[in-house]
This record gives structure tokens, sequence and C-alpha cells, in this order.
């Protein structure tokens, strides 16, 4: 079941955009069974064309190829469309998911991906190229970019602003 901040109006079919693909962690998880331990692997994947497009993707399997390959297939099934603005977000944000809280903040340009680990994949797939990121509650993978998609997800535009509030883009700028 994924999360309802990935709700149907804010999706973009895969077959539309050129794919770039980033292994976020892979864990090895293991079940008891009679005669021992069963290992197998799990892994979380991020999806992204570089311009607006990511998503993510679990997948679970008895190898790590098996496992790649399908939380490739499941985050081309969960891509979201994000407002990027010069290459940097919107607004700033502080976003959370679970335990893991997130901050975000557009940066000048030039500054870069200032994130570290799985904030730091999401934000490059989507395309972002200059933003200030911080991860301040659990540094948990799969809260993190899920609350970093969140973030990116409810972000407004100033054209979205002007339009929710029924005035002119111009006065979104000057008040």
């Amino acid at each position: 079941m994924k999360q309802s901040f990935l709700r149907p109006e804010n999706r973009v079919k895969s077959s539309d955009t050129e794919l770039q693909e980033k292994v976020v962690k892979i864990k090895r998880v293991a079940k008891v069974v009679k005669g021992g331990r069963r290992f197998s692997f799990s892994a979380i994947v991020v999806v992204g064309d570089g311009n607006g497009t990511v998503g993510y993707g679990l997948g679970k399997a008895n190898e790590v190829t098996d496992a790649i390959s399908k939380g490739v297939d499941d985050a081309k099934k969960h891509l979201v469309k994000v407002p990027i603005r010069k290459g940097t977000i919107p607004h700033p944000t502080v976003t959370k998911f679970g335990a893991a809280k997130i901050m975000l903040k557009p940066a000048a340009p030039g500054t870069g991906v200032l994130a570290g680990g799985a904030m730091r994949s999401v934000l490059e797939s989507a395309g972002v190229k200059d933003v200030i990121g911080k991860v301040l509650g659990s540094s948990n993978p799969h809260n993190v970019v899920k609350a970093t998609i969140k973030a990116l997800v409810e972000m407004r535009d100033a054209k979205a602003v002007a339009v929710q509030r029924g005035i002119d883009l111009k006065k979104v700028y000057h008040g």
C-alpha cells in the first residue's frame, strides 16, 4: 500500500520519460526456519528523469539483482511530478514521515545538493540542482525517502498559489 501523498493527480506514466535509477539501500534480511536461517535481500530504489519526475520502490528477493529490478519496477509504477524553479525548490519546508523529519531550503545557483544519503538520491533523481537539506529525526532510509518525496509533492509553485488564491501571478511576488 503506497502512501496517501502519492495521489492520482500527481502521477506520471513511466513510458513518458527516460528514467535513471539509484539504489538507496540494500539490506540482507534473515528468516529463521527449522534448518537455520534463510537469507534474502531488500532494496529501496529511487528513479527519476532529472526534470521534475521522481518515484521510489521497494523490492525483495533471494538475489540482490532481482531485488533491485523489482524495486525499479515498483518505483516506475509510482512516479510523481514535483515543482522545480530555476534548479531549486520553490520554498522552504519541514516535513515528517514516521519518525523521519526533514528540512529542505532553496539555495542559490551553484550551491549544489547539500543533503545526505537517502535524501540526496531523491533530490538528484528529481532534478533539483541547488538545495540545502537536513534530516532532523530518524535516519531510516525508507522513511527519509518517503518524507523527501512527500515534501516535494506538497510543494506549490507561484502559479499554483495564484490560482488557489484567485489573484494575479504578480501579486504573489509583490504582496
